[in-house]
């Protein structure tokens, strides 16, 4: 069964002071369409520039990850990434007047009673789901051990081991919005008191206390409360792993093994997840590209295209981002009637009809609109086509289409083919949107 995406019913905000700048703030969570993701915005800045909530931009990842772009920084985004992954918000738009998110009591729980009291909606788009199709395992100098495996759900299960084995704590768990509310949101950020100083000394930590972290000194804990779990330190790791693999952008379905995580092998996992989804979506031939990776197979296709055999040129669409990116595949065989003629004994798929993919695919992303349901595409112009390399029998083409310019139902678009992430053809079309 397909799952929706889903943002927040209505904007709330929250106010606080940041832990690592120790600056006032307040954030504010607003709904997102379809296929918008988690976006930063810094409205203390000029011209609020916005950033993704993507591992491409993470900069730093010393006691908490910061995404940058240029000269514009978001310090300190796991926590808030982690209640809203946590919770299934896959679009929200975060504003902020200050470079760093509240920290609260050093858990996820203020962002939690957030989004809850926003809401959460569902949205008429199915949600991009990458299921690991083989494991990943990763080691690094600080003793880091992080692992993810194919697995059906999304599990996490964490081996805290804090120095010379201080507080070595476990905790597994299936992550669903009900046990992340309960069993994770809560747990709070820990600190080691000799690490206190050379934080400081870096500029970190400004604004902490007692209030939002807790100490360890010794075999001791220093803390306003008592501890939340017994395993409260392993089950922050897990918080924390959420929210950087929230930087992914897709929800993921594979199990999570990490002992001694950090931020550090945190994020190098994403990349590796990342990396995967990356081969999966230039594999061939195209059955082993995970499922969970399509976003309309090929029936979904057909409701919006009137094509048929022999002329229907897209199998399916593995990537649809908002109303201007479409990514779609079709999977070349010998079985196809062009072949006979084109050329027999050296067949190659006609340049022509890789323009007519692009145009299919850039009236899926068209005909996808609201309203635009029943109405028909019609290719208009193609300019500055280029054909790079022959596409052959037993080729993957992935038809990426990118919208540039729309005026009423005329729109403009930059198209290309891919096959083993190298580009075959490109072109400028223009195509119009009519009734059927």
């Amino acid at each position: 069964m397909t799952t929706l995406q889903h943002t927040l019913a209505s904007s709330a905000s929250l106010g606080g002071s940041s832990l690592h700048t120790g600056e006032k703030v307040t954030l504010t969570l607003h709904p997102a369409p379809a296929g918008h993701g988690r976006k930063f915005r810094r409205l203390d800045l000029p011209d609020q520039p916005v950033l993704d909530a993507s591992i491409a931009l993470v900069k730093t990842v010393e006691r908490a990850t910061t995404l940058g772009e240029g000269s514009v920084k978001v310090h300190t985004v796991e926590h808030v990434l982690s209640a809203l992954s946590g919770l299934g918000v896959d679009n929200a738009l975060i504003d902020m007047d200050a470079n760093e998110p509240p920290i609260g009591d050093g858990s996820a729980s203020l962002y939690v009673e957030l989004i809850q009291k926003a809401g959460i909606v569902a949205q008429e788009a199915p949600r991009p789901v990458f299921e690991v199709a083989e494991p990943i395992h990763l080691e690094t100098p600080g003793g880091s051990l992080m692992t993810l495996l194919p697995y059906n759900g999304f599990k996490v299960s964490c081996t805290n081991v804090g120095p010379e084995g201080r507080f070595t704590q476990y905790f597994s768990t299936e992550v669903t919005p009900d046990v992340y509310t309960k069993e994770i949101a809560p747990a709070r950020t820990f600190v080691y008191y000799e690490d206190v100083k050379p934080l400081l000394d870096k500029g970190l930590i400004k604004g902490g206390s007692l209030e939002n972290a807790v100490v360890i000194k010794g075999d001791s804990v220093l803390s306003r409360e008592p501890l939340r779990f017994s395993n409260e330190f392993a089950r922050h790791k897990v918080l924390d792993i959420i929210g950087d693999l929230a930087l992914f952008g897709r929800a993921i379905k594979g199990h999570v093994i990490a002992v001694k995580p950090g931020h550090g092998p945190n994020a190098e996992l994403t990349r590796a997840v990342a990396r995967q989804f990356g081969k999966a979506m230039a594999m061939v031939p195209p059955m082993v590209t995970p499922k969970g990776g399509s976003v309309m197979d090929i029936n979904d296709v057909m409701k919006l295209l009137p094509h048929r055999y022999p002329f229907l040129m897209v199998d399916r669409v593995v990537s649809l981002d908002g109303d201007t990116h479409c990514t779609g595949v079709k999977s070349v065989t010998i079985n196809e009637p062009f072949f006979q003629g084109h050329f027999p004994g050296q067949p190659i798929m006609p340049g022509v009809l890789q323009l007519e993919a692009m145009a299919q695919v850039g009236s899926i992303l068209m005909l996808n609109r609201p309203g635009c349901a029943g109405k028909i595409g019609y290719f208009m112009s193609a300019d500055s086509v280029k054909f790079r390399k022959p596409v052959v029998p037993g080729d993957t083409l992935f038809i990426e289409v990118e919208l540039t310019q729309q005026k009423r139902n005329i729109a403009k678009a930059r198209g290309r083919c891919l096959v083993n992430k190298e580009v075959v053809s490109e072109a400028e079309l223009m195509f119009g949107i009519v009734d059927q």
